[in-house]
């Protein structure tokens, strides 16, 4: 009897076949514009992996933007592994960096930098996230309709994850409905400026400001940046006129703004962080100081607010870890910054400090501006613009300083990823760890460069950087946000998809 196995057997060859043919010849993997890999799932290997649990040499699974998991080299090896695999090799594999003080300028000032060229930038440095600063761009983010003209700028034009402080300012310090309309509308968290900012609609707070501010924040649980100096104007110092002979002088430059204003300003600030303890009126709340300079006064002050148990921390920057005030040439406006870079002896200290963990993190200050209003002919520090352009080179500029004191691939980790993930409320960035997102960074630290402004540096403004015509090491090889390689060795993705970052 035929059952109709004559005809079913030449089915079963055909299908049998087709399977053949799908295990041997997988089919072609969806190429996306956003990433340079043309596929959402793989692994990347090294043999040397930055976990929260130390170093490994194993591989780490990427699984549709987020790490799916990872292993030690002999589970790696034993075990058969499905997917892609991106072998780096000895390169270091660690969480992407986190930058949570940045200025693009965008919109307004877009000439200055913006959203391309600054996230651009910090994709080839390593950096994954950033969190933009509520000034210096037009008009300043100090109302929801301010932010939403900063995300509508963001759009499509980010090749980085991006956040964005609000601005804590007179206008609206006294208003909680603006303030909450602020931080309801995404904002991560509040800045001031406790002397003048420079910018105009971004006039500075007082310390009632601050505890206005901070009452607000507890609520939300976010934390409250704040530029620590205060203006003394009951001290004597150096007359200066613009375009005179001494305004040339770094020497000059630096006793109009000594470390007393912030030590000053720091004690002020004490007045009310109390206010942010245990059950306190802003419990919830945090405060947190930025670019501090002075390792002097100014930081005893701040160990001993930890101490006493108030919500604050501090940040310093490479460029006072960098540099010292005697180095710096007269008329050499590119090293202007507030507060500025005081001496050899400080810079030690500010070392001594991070490493031993009163200093909790660091961040670029990256402030760039056009180059006539950096670079003046006569070399004029009262009218040059005070800021450091350094957004791409932090990674290894940290490093390359850092290195003589004893500074660790972990203390990179902890200073650029991990504990900036927490002042930002990030819990899914600042490691590599299952269940984060896949914010990776792949550098060689051995690797030594002359830094030119032609070295594929995608700041707006090359020249006008410090750190141009020195020497460093740690060459960035690949820079994977939420899982899309956005940027490997001088290319970056065809598209900017990274994305905007609001609190809800």
């Amino acid at each position: 009897m035929d059952f109709g196995w004559s005809k079913l057997v030449p089915l079963l060859v055909l299908l049998a076949s087709l399977l053949f043919l799908h295990i041997k010849s997988p089919p072609k993997l969806h190429h996306s514009e956003c990433s340079l890999l043309p596929y959402h799932h793989y692994w990347i290997t090294s043999k040397r992996i930055i976990t929260p649990q130390g170093v490994i040499s194993g591989a780490v699974e990427v699984r549709e933007g987020n790490i799916a998991s990872v292993v030690k080299e002999e589970d790696w090896l034993g075990n058969v592994r499905r997917g892609q695999v991106v072998d780096f090799g000895e390169a270091v594999i660690m969480p992407g960096l986190i930058d949570v003080h940045a200025h693009l300028d965008d919109p307004g000032r877009a000439e200055w930098e913006g959203f391309p060229s600054g996230t651009k930038a910090a994709a080839a440095g390593g950096i994954t996230t950033l969190i933009d600063m509520p000034l210096n761009c037009f008009p300043s983010t100090v109302s929801k309709e301010a932010l939403k003209l900063k995300i509508a700028a963001a759009e499509d034009k980010i090749h980085v994850d991006v956040g964005f402080w609000g601005g804590l300012v007179p206008e609206n310090a006294f208003n909680a409905s603006a303030l909450e309309d602020l931080l309801d509308a995404g904002v991560l968290g509040l800045k001031s400026f406790m002397c003048p900012s420079g910018i105009n609609d971004f006039p500075m707070t007082n310390a009632s400001h601050i505890k206005e501010g901070l009452a607000a924040l507890a609520r939300y649980k976010r934390p409250l940046l704040v530029h620590a100096e205060i203006q003394l104007e009951s001290e004597n110092y150096l007359e200066l006129r613009y375009g005179s002979d001494e305004a040339r002088l770094y020497s000059s430059y630096l006793t109009t703004r000594p470390p007393s204003w912030e030590e000053a300003a720091i004690r002020e600030l004490l007045t009310v962080t109390s206010d942010t303890r245990p059950g306190g009126p802003a419990e919830g709340a945090h405060l947190h100081i930025v670019h501090l300079a002075d390792a002097s006064s100014s930081l005893d002050l701040i160990k001993g607010a930890k101490i006493h148990g108030d919500s604050i921390t501090v940040e310093t920057c490479p460029h006072y870890l960098a540099f010292s005030a005697e180095e710096i040439q007269d008329g050499d406006t590119r090293f202007k910054c507030a507060p500025p870079i005081r001496d050899i002896a400080n810079r030690e200290k500010l070392w001594e400090a991070l490493l031993e963990g009163h200093i909790d993190l660091l961040s670029s200050d990256h402030s760039p501006t056009v180059p006539e209003l950096k670079l003046f002919d006569d070399g004029d520090f009262l009218r040059a613009w005070g800021g450091i352009s350094s957004l791409q080179f932090v990674l290894p500029v940290t490093w390359s300083y850092g290195r003589k004191y004893g500074v660790t691939l972990e203390h990179l980790v902890s200073w650029w990823s991990e504990r900036p993930a927490k002042l930002a409320g990030q819990e899914l960035k600042g490691a590599i760890a299952i269940g984060k997102h896949a914010d990776v960074v792949v550098w060689d630290p051995d690797v030594e460069f002359d830094l030119a402004a032609d070295h594929l540096v995608y700041h707006k403004h090359p020249s006008i950087s410090a750190y141009i015509g020195k020497r460093l090491s740690g060459k960035v090889l690949a820079t994977f946000v939420r899982g899309n390689l956005v940027y490997e060795e001088g290319k970056h993705a065809p598209a900017a998809c990274g994305v905007p970052i609001l609190a809800r």
